[in-house]
């Protein structure tokens, strides 16, 4: 085992061993308690099967057959969750023929940052997580079940839905993917067309065009961002079904992977020999494993976020420290857009998740001691799925890449580390995603141009105003100013100055998440300006260093001016009245920073 990843999983072990500790005494707790419909009264139960037809209540009654719940993040203006549609017919129908029973629990919302953009929604897109949590929470909260399916797949849908089963650990729980849509144009090509429409070099019909055929079907989108990550660390953790996660929806392979997923949960209950709750899934040696395939696929930096929630939700602590450290051990294994041209479907054709398992696993860089729902041990997930004569197998992946621009090996990786920089200084804590950049680190140091809005930026790079070396500030984006929008309309002009010879970077306490690119972007800035943090002091011509090397983010303003200055109070309410962002005011004020998962769960135990 790789020295650094362990001694980063025996800290977080130790440094948590209070609150696992306490985690899993209430799974235990819960888990006693069972089954749960035993404890229901008869009107309670009654209600509880009311609408299920004849053979499901007396299946219910008898208290020996598993009942699974099924929650679904279905909406058919997702284009990634449209093929859940037909899911819960097919989930029931599977574990029907094995004589259990499985009811639709319920519905988590699902929003889309790629259709919210740049708009007033997606300021309520990363509060949606933890609504989808609170969500999943009541759907389980019935007291009905025995086990869960979990229907998710993009940015804030798993880690909601996983931050909800944690809190009903006892659960066994399977999470069930729908796949990428099919290649559709070539994500450089897509990036050229934005730039180009941001230049003025063409316009609307040509942007939308180039767009339609990258989002073209159903389907998750194929590029690496928060959804495919999200799918393939939920994979790394043992919660999917071996080579599940990217196989194209409305497939053979696809439907019989949802059929077994559906017959495996049952396997995992409390009513036979083999129980594997998911709180007993999702320890340290899991955890860790996520990050290292995150890291070393150059994933994306929302779950800098999402798993310091997630690993919370079990009862461990982890920091942005365990991210660096575990980022310097860890090569950069994959070059999937925006890290390189591929997209995810190449991925799996150049050996996929397979391939990457054996790679981690040969290097010492993930733990195989761990659990997973379909046993112990990860070796199982060397191999992929097959189709033969209609049957579902799976068989030994490829040994080595099929495509080494796109999957290369530990020996001979892309780069010697994960791609991601924890930023220190006098401005606060950030990350910056380096796995995408042109060079290995990034170094400028450079005067700021503020902006209290990212919709100000526009006008400046219109009318020249950033034709210059400079560090562009976008500050009161945090979790408690706004809701913490990621910030991706900056990518175009910014994506111009730099090629135009400027050197160019992001400072900002919002988000770029997983299609941070070619721009050196140091973001989730904490604490946030709105907060208390430095940002909120920053002033046009203040010189700014950015440093990975040395870990740098510093504002070069000498201490006893920088006292004399009163922080910029922004005019943030614009931009919580509106598209709904009036109701969530309640959550943003118990948000927490974003190097504590920027998260409202847990608030009243910091």
């Amino acid at each position: 085992m790789n020295s650094i990843i362990q001694e980063v999983t025996e800290r977080i072990i130790e440094r948590s061993r209070q609150s696992r500790k306490a985690y899993l005494e209430k799974i235990d707790i819960a888990r006693r308690n069972g089954p749960h419909r035993g404890v229901l009264s008869c009107g309670n139960l009654a209600h509880g099967f009311a609408a299920c037809n004849q053979e499901d209540k007396a299946d219910l009654r008898s208290m020996t057959k598993a009942n699974v719940a099924i929650v679904s993040s279905y909406n058919d203006m997702l284009s990634a969750h449209q093929p859940y549609e037909t899911y819960p017919a097919i989930l029931k129908q599977a574990i029907n023929d094995i004589g259990s029973v499985a009811q639709f629990a319920g519905g988590v919302p699902a929003m889309c940052d790629g259709v919210t953009q740049g708009n007033p929604g997606m300021d309520l897109s990363l509060m949606s997580r933890d609504v989808i949590a609170q969500s999943t929470a009541v759907a389980l909260s019935h007291n009905m079940f025995d086990g869960a399916l979990m229907l998710g797949i993009c940015d804030k849908i798993v880690p909601g839905l996983l931050l909800g089963a944690l809190s009903f650990g006892h659960l066994p729980t399977v999470f069930v993917p729908a796949g990428p849509m099919p290649s559709g144009i070539p994500n450089k090509e897509k990036a050229r067309v934005r730039q180009a429409y941001a230049e003025g070099k063409v316009g609307r019909e040509e942007l939308l065009e180039a767009e339609s055929q990258s989002y073209h079907s159903a389907g998750t989108c194929t590029f690496y961002g928060t959804a495919n990550s999200n799918q393939l660390v939920v994979e790394v953790m043992g919660l999917h079904l071996p080579g599940a996660s990217f196989v194209n929806p409305g497939t053979e392979l696809r439907d019989a992977l949802t059929k077994a997923a559906a017959r495996q949960v049952t396997r995992l209950t409390d009513l036979g020999d083999n129980y594997m709750p998911i709180g007993h899934i999702v320890d340290a040696k899991s955890i860790v494993n996520g990050l290292v395939g995150l890291l070393a696929t150059g994933g994306s930096t929302n779950h800098t976020m999402h798993l310091v929630a997630v690993a919370r939700a079990a009862g461990y602590k982890i920091n942005w420290d365990d991210f660096s450290d575990i980022s310097n051990a860890v090569p950069l294994l994959t070059r999937i857009y925006p890290n390189g041209s591929a997209d995810i479907n190449h991925f799996v054709a150049a050996g996929g998740m397979s391939l990457l398992f054996k790679e981690l696993l040969d290097a010492g860089l993930i733990h195989s001691d761990v659990n997973t729902i379909c046993g112990q041990g990860l070796e199982q997930y060397t191999k992929e799925p097959v189709l033969r004569d209609g049957e579902l197998s799976w068989q030994d992946g490829p040994t080595e890449s099929l495509d080494k621009d796109v999957l290369s090996s530990a020996a001979k990786p892309f780069k010697p580390d994960g791609g991601l920089s924890v930023l220190h200084g006098n401005l606060g804590r950030g990350v910056m995603k380096t796995s995408a950049l042109r060079e290995p680190h990034c170094h400028i140091k450079a005067p700021a141009v503020v902006f209290e809005d990212q919709f100000e930026l526009d006008a400046a790079f219109q009318s020249g105003a950033l034709n210059k070396d400079c560090i562009v500030v976008v500050r009161f984006q945090g979790p408690a100013a706004i809701g913490m929008p990621e910030l991706h309309r900056l990518t175009p002009p910014l994506g111009v100055l730099q090629d135009k010879g400027y050197k160019v970077a992001l400072v900002t306490d919002g988000r770029m998440s997983g299609a941070s690119g070619k721009v050196p972007a140091a973001i989730h800035v904490t604490p946030e300006a709105y907060k208390g943090g430095l940002l909120a002091k920053v002033e046009n011509g203040d010189l700014i260093e950015l440093n990975t090397e040395t870990g740098e983010m510093s504002l070069l303003v000498e201490a006893e001016v920088l006292s004399k200055r009163v922080a910029i109070a922004s005019n943030i309410g614009k931009h919580q009245i509106g598209m709904g962002r009036e109701m969530f005011a309640g959550m943003r004020s118990t948000l927490t920073g974003a190097e504590q998962g920027a998260c409202s769960l847990f608030v009243e135990q910091e």
